[in-house]
């Protein structure tokens, strides 16, 4: 007391102090208002100084005074909540320390006074502030001995219920923040859930308190004896309660009201028993009690433990501001709205439309869409984003099919424009060729007349000549296939091409031109080519184009014309044509353009022939270029993969 007496008379020194030094200042900077900065300086230093003052006051002293043990439920989980609340609510700070109550378990109060005399030294030292004490038999041995203990401590009684106080016992110091334990609505709820029930199992030890609680719930029980059967434990040992807890017959229940001590005289922790009974019993467990919800019980109306604990500590810190217990009243907690566990509602077969309206089911499982709904949104908007990107690259890409296809067909209806085109300027060289076969088999056919004609035929010329026939027919008919090859629409697939034989084919047919225009041919074929891949026609267009450019290149050159077209593979393992002509060449700023779409150098060109050709190798995956010939001329050059 002495200690609490000086920690108070610092605390109002230091509130003097600080209100003297306030008003001085205040009057100091109303005579002068230049002082008035300085005023409030001062100010501040005699509130830091009243601050720190009341900082440097002790905690405030608070004991929790247990029933039974630190580890019995339910008192154990008033405590653990009632300490949480009062530090989160305490403005100051707190020194708190748990005693426990260990004689209640047993009607004898002789061994109270060693633990009386163990209280008294432990805080003669350092007086308390507040005592709350959890559960009614700790609220019980305070109240007889406060005269020899806590005779001027402020005492909070809770966790108790309202039929277990002796209100008119109650001091000034004094209040109770009880509980209302409604047997009545709890046992009503088992028959709720399970109308078929007949016979209740009480759960209840020999302990003092569990045999107030056994003529208490008999009485609420009344009205119900016409439904419900009651039995109860308290002559069983625990071994014997889980044998007949394993037992029970159908339509049956348990109602959990406390085990502290067994027939037997064994002490058990609420938590280990219940545990142990859930493990073994043949028929649900009921109780009106939170700190037994959410492993064990099915549930119903419950008393929670945020609850009590709440109102506990708010009064607590009422107190401890320096209100009397004695005018604090408060209304007795009652039970919340019905909470089930599901678990044991799937367990026992109780379906969710018996419960109470507003009842909270907790432990459900949850749902795909409850436990992943946020994945399952952003999986979806993903889906629908990719599906849209799906789409509209399909619509893109059948576009881009589409015009591929439009410029293919374009294209290749320009290659045979462009086959056509030049065909008529080759007319006189494919007459000479288709003639010359012609003219040979009318010699070989008359011949063969008249050695037909004479008295003796020579069957061996006669032979002879029809086999010569034979030979120019063929002859004639390779030409007339190369020529419908050459200037009928392309619609064949890719195919390998044999390089070397595309080029003399397309040099035969432009013989008798290139031998008008006297030009000399001059080819080097590598006999060690492998295929290429792709449409031989439109290969054979590429070398028919380049040849005609070098024919025409080669107009103005007035002595020596030579045409040099060879084709082997190059460095990079591809195969290369190359067509070099003698004649007059090409710019070095035409030749970056000699590909591009109507550029030409001739006077009545196009332009497209080239820009074809480019089209083609492209085509076939391959490059074409031309460079400049030394001294003069140009040598055009494309590159194909193998096949």
């Amino acid at each position: 007391m002495a200690m609490m007496r000086r920690r108070e008379f610092l605390s109002a020194l230091g509130g003097v102090v600080a209100v003297r030094v306030v008003a001085w200042a205040l009057a100091r900077g109303a005579q002068q208002s230049v002082i008035y900065p300085a005023a409030r300086v001062v100010v501040f230093i005699a509130v830091a100084f009243a601050c720190s003052v009341a900082l440097a006051a002790e905690p405030k002293r608070v004991m929790l005074l247990h029933s039974f043990g630190r580890d019995f439920k339910p008192w154990s989980e008033y405590a653990r909540e009632i300490r949480a609340e009062l530090v989160r609510q305490s403005p100051w700070a707190l020194d708190i320390s748990e005693q426990s109550l260990v004689t209640a378990r047993s009607a004898n109060e002789n061994p109270e006074i060693p633990f009386v005399h163990y209280l008294g030294a432990l805080f003669a030292e350092h007086p308390l502030d507040l005592i709350v004490s959890i559960g009614a038999p700790a609220a019980a041995f305070v109240q007889r001995h406060r005269h020899e203990l806590f005779a001027n401590t402020p005492m909070v009684f809770t966790a108790v219920d309202e039929r277990r106080v002796q209100f008119s016992s109650l001091s000034d110091n004094d209040t109770v923040v009880a509980v209302r334990i409604n047997y009545f609505a709890a046992l009503e709820n088992v028959l709720r859930v399970l109308p078929d029930t007949k016979n209740v199992t009480v759960v209840v030890g020999t302990s003092p308190i569990e045999k107030f609680w056994k003529d208490e719930i008999a009485k609420e029980a009344e009205p119900l004896t016409n439904r419900l059967t009651l039995s109860w434990t308290d002559h069983l040992s625990f071994e014997e309660l889980l044998k007949h807890a394993a037992a029970l017959p159908s339509k049956s229940a348990i109602f959990w009201e406390l085990m502290i001590v067994d027939a037997a005289g064994v002490v058990h922790d609420g938590n280990t028993a219940l545990a142990r009974l859930h493990k073994v019993a043949n028929a649900p467990i009921f109780s009106y009690d939170e700190s037994f919800f959410g492993s064990a019980i099915v549930g119903g109306p419950l008393l929670l433990v945020a609850d009590t604990s709440r109102q506990t500590a708010a009064v607590a810190v009422r107190i401890l501001g320096g209100e009397k217990p004695g005018v604090i009243k408060t209304l007795p907690v009652q039970f919340a709205r019905p909470r089930f566990d599901w678990r044991q509602m799937q367990r026992w077969g109780i379906s969710e439309s018996r419960l109470p309206a507003g009842s909270e089911i907790m432990f459900r499982d949850p749902t795909a869409w409850e436990q992943y709904h946020t994945e399952i949104l952003v999986t979806i908007a993903v889906i629908l984003l990719q599906t849209s990107l799906i789409a509209w690259l399909i619509y893109e890409h059948r576009r881009r099919h589409v015009a591929e296809v439009t410029a293919q067909g374009a294209m290749s209806d320009l290659m045979h424009m462009n086959r056509i085109a030049t065909a008529g300027e080759l007319s006189g060289s494919i007459a000479h060729e288709v003639n010359q076969p012609l003219m040979a088999i009318s010699a070989h056919a008359s011949a063969a007349l008249n050695w037909l004609g004479s008295k003796t035929p020579d069957l061996d010329q006669m032979r002879s000549a029809l086999t010569a026939i034979g030979t120019e027919t063929q002859r004639a008919g390779r030409i007339v296939h190369d020529l419908r090859a050459m200037y009928r629409k392309d619609t064949q697939e890719s195919a390998q091409v044999d390089i070397n034989k595309a080029i003399l084919a397309v040099l035969a047919l432009m013989r008798i031109e290139l031998q008008k225009n006297r030009i000399e041919v001059v080819t080097e074929l590598s006999d060690r080519l492998p295929p290429a891949n792709g449409r031989e026609v439109q290969l054979q267009q590429v070398v028919f184009n380049l040849v005609m450019n070098a024919k025409d290149a080669m107009q103005a050159v007035p002595v020596v014309r030579e045409l040099r077209v060879k084709s082997e593979l190059n460095d990079a393992g591809q195969i290369q044509v190359s067509v070099a002509d003698c004649g007059t060449g090409i710019s070095s700023s035409d030749i970056q353009r000699v590909f591009n779409p109507a550029f030409t150098t001739k006077a009545s060109g196009m332009g497209m022939g080239l820009s074809i050709c480019r089209t083609i190798i492209e085509a076939h995956g391959g490059r074409i270029w031309v460079m400049q010939r030394k001294p003069a001329g140009s040598i055009f050059s494309f590159a194909l993969p193998t096949s």
